[in-house]
C-alpha cells in the first residue's frame, strides 16, 4: 500500500498537469454588452438586438461583425432572408450590406439557436430630422469661426463626450457633452437670445439635436444645429487641439499620430515636442507633396506661438486631401508653459504613420516566420472555405471555415498557439473572436491579404 504522502504527490502532479494542459483554454468569456455606451443616451438595451458600430461583413462566411465599445459581436446571416433598412430608408436583402460604411451606427435584430445568433433585420442609423430653420451649414459656421465669438456674437458647443472632444474640435468650441448637459448647463450664456450652435459627430448623431432640445426647454430662442458636424468640418478645415489634450489623449495613450514642427529647423533643434518631424512652413508646397502617410492619419501641426505658420501648413494639408488635420493651440510656447517634456537635437526628417494593430492582430514578420518554420506548438488555421483552399494552402495549416469553427471545435488543439488567416483578414478576425469566445487563450489572426499560386507558393501583402 502506498504511503499517504506519495498519494498526495501523485495527486498534486496530476492537478499540475491538468492546469498546464488547460492554460491555453480559458473559461468562456463573460457576457458581452448588447448596446454601445454612446447609444444609451437615446436607447435602451432590447432582447434579441444589438446596437453598435458596423465593423465588417464576410459574405463567404455569412457573418456580420459589430463593435460594441471594446467588445466584438459576430452575427450570422442569410443573404436572401435578412431584411436590411439603409440609412436613406431603402429596404432590401443582404446585398445592401455591401454599401454599409465601416463605423456606421447600426441595430441588428436576431434570433438565437444553440448559441448561434442569426440576423433577421439590419438597420442603419438614419440622419437626424430637424426643421430647416434650425440647421446651420458648414460655410456659415466657417464665417462665424473666422470672425471669432466676440465679433461673430455666437457660442459654439461640442456635444460629444469629453474623450472625443480631447481628440480635436472646431476652433472656438467649448465642450458641453450631451450626456452631462444638465450638470454643465452653467456653460450656456446668460442671454437667452444669444446665438447658440451645437454640433457633434455628423448627420446621424443625436447628441447635438438633443442638446438643442434641452436648451430650447430652458428658454433659449436662437439655437442652431451644425448637423454635418466634426466630420464635415475636417473635410474643409483644420481642427484645433490643446497641448494638454495632445499630451493626455494622444501621447499619453500611445495613439499613433503625425506631429509636424513648422518652425525653421535652426529654431526647432533648440527644443521641440518629442516625436515631431521637421516641416518648415517656408517649404510647405514641397513637403506636403512629399508626405506619404495615409490621408486619414491624424496630423498635428504646431509653430512657435501665434499659429500663422501652423495654419498655413494645416490649410495646405487639408487642400491636399488629408482628413484629420489639427493645429496645436498656443504652439510650442504653450507646450513649454505647461512644463511638458522638451526634446533637443535633430528632429525626424520624414513622417511615418503606423495604425495601432487591431486586438489580436499578429505582426506580419512574425506570421511569416512561424508559417515558414511551423513549430510544433503552433497551429495555423486557414478559415477560407473548402473550395477556396484548392488553390493552395500553407504547409501544415488546418482548414476550418470561419463559420464552422463552433461545430468543429473538437478538432482544434487546446495546447497550441492558434493563428487564423483567410484571403483578406476579414474572416480571420471573425474566427479569432469566435475562438476567444469559446475560451481559447493563445489566439491571434493575420490582418493581411494572402494570394496562393498553383505551385504552392504564396504572397502576403498588407494595405
Amino acid at each position: 500500500m502506498r504511503p499517504m504522502h506519495s498519494v498526495r504527490l501523485v495527486l498534486a502532479s496530476c492537478v499540475a498537469a491538468v492546469l498546464a494542459a488547460s492554460a491555453a483554454f480559458a473559461a468562456p468569456a463573460p457576457a458581452k454588452p448588447s448596446i454601445a455606451k454612446v447609444c444609451t443616451n437615446c436607447h435602451k438595451a432590447e432582447p434579441n438586438a444589438i446596437r453598435g458600430y458596423f465593423d465588417n461583413v464576410a459574405f463567404k462566411a455569412k457573418t456580420l461583425q459589430v463593435k460594441i465599445d471594446d467588445a466584438t459581436e459576430l452575427v450570422r446571416f442569410d443573404e436572401d432572408e435578412i431584411k436590411v433598412v439603409s440609412g436613406d430608408g431603402k429596404t432590401g436583402d443582404g446585398e445592401l450590406l455591401r454599401k454599409v460604411k465601416k463605423g456606421h451606427e447600426v441595430k441588428v435584430e436576431y434570433t438565437e439557436k444553440d448559441g448561434v445568433k442569426t440576423a433577421v433585420r439590419f438597420l442603419e442609423k438614419p440622419p437626424v430630422k430637424l426643421s430647416q430653420d434650425m440647421i446651420i451649414s458648414t460655410p456659415e459656421v466657417e464665417k462665424l469661426v473666422a470672425q471669432g465669438p466676440e465679433k461673430g456674437n455666437y457660442f459654439l458647443f461640442d456635444s460629444r463626450p469629453l474623450p472625443r472632444f480631447q481628440e480635436g474640435s472646431i476652433p472656438t468650441a467649448e465642450n458641453l457633452p450631451f450626456p452631462a448637459f444638465d450638470k454643465m448647463v452653467g456653460k450656456l450664456p446668460a442671454d437667452k437670445n444669444a446665438l447658440i450652435i451645437f454640433y457633434c459627430a455628423g448627420p446621424t448623431c443625436n447628441m447635438s439635436p438633443g442638446s438643442a432640445d434641452k436648451a430650447k426647454k430652458l428658454g433659449y430662442t436662437n439655437i442652431k444645429v451644425y448637423v454635418d458636424g466634426m466630420p464635415a468640418w475636417l473635410e474643409r478645415n483644420p481642427g484645433v487641439l490643446s497641448v494638454q489634450f495632445l499630451k493626455e489623449a494622444w501621447i499619453g495613450k500611445d495613439i499613433p499620430h503625425v506631429l509636424l514642427d513648422t518652425r525653421p529647423e535652426k529654431e526647432a533643434v533648440k527644443g521641440f515636442i518629442k516625436g515631431a518631424v521637421a516641416f518648415p512652413a517656408k517649404q510647405t508646397a514641397k513637403l506636403v507633396k512629399g508626405l506619404t502617410v495615409k490621408k486619414n492619419a491624424p496630423i498635428m501641426v504646431y509653430d512657435q506661438t501665434n499659429g500663422k505658420d501652423a495654419a498655413t501648413v494645416a490649410a495646405a494639408l487639408v487642400k491636399a486631401g488629408f482628413k484629420r488635420v489639427l493645429v496645436l493651440a498656443g504652439g510650442f510656447d504653450a507646450w513649454k508653459a505647461a512644463y511638458f517634456e522638451v526634446a533637443t537635437g535633430k528632429l525626424a526628417a520624414k513622417a511615418s504613420y503606423v495604425p495601432k494593430p487591431r486586438p489580436g492582430e499578429i505582426a506580419l514578420d512574425e506570421f511569416k516566420k512561424l508559417a515558414a518554420a511551423m513549430p510544433a506548438d503552433v497551429q495555423i488555421i486557414d478559415v477560407r472555405n473548402a473550395d477556396e483552399v484548392k488553390s493552395g494552402m500553407i504547409k501544415g495549416a488546418k482548414q476550418i471555415a470561419a463559420e464552422e469553427i463552433k461545430e468543429r471545435v473538437a478538432e482544434i488543439p487546446k495546447d497550441k498557439k492558434l493563428i487564423t488567416h483567410c484571403a483578406t483578414g476579414v474572416r480571420a478576425e471573425m474566427a479569432y473572436h469566435t475562438l476567444k469566445e469559446l475560451g481559447f487563450k493563445d489566439v491571434s489572426f493575420l490582418n493581411a491579404n494572402i494570394e496562393f499560386q498553383k505551385n504552392g507558393s504564396y504572397t502576403i501583402t498588407k494595405e
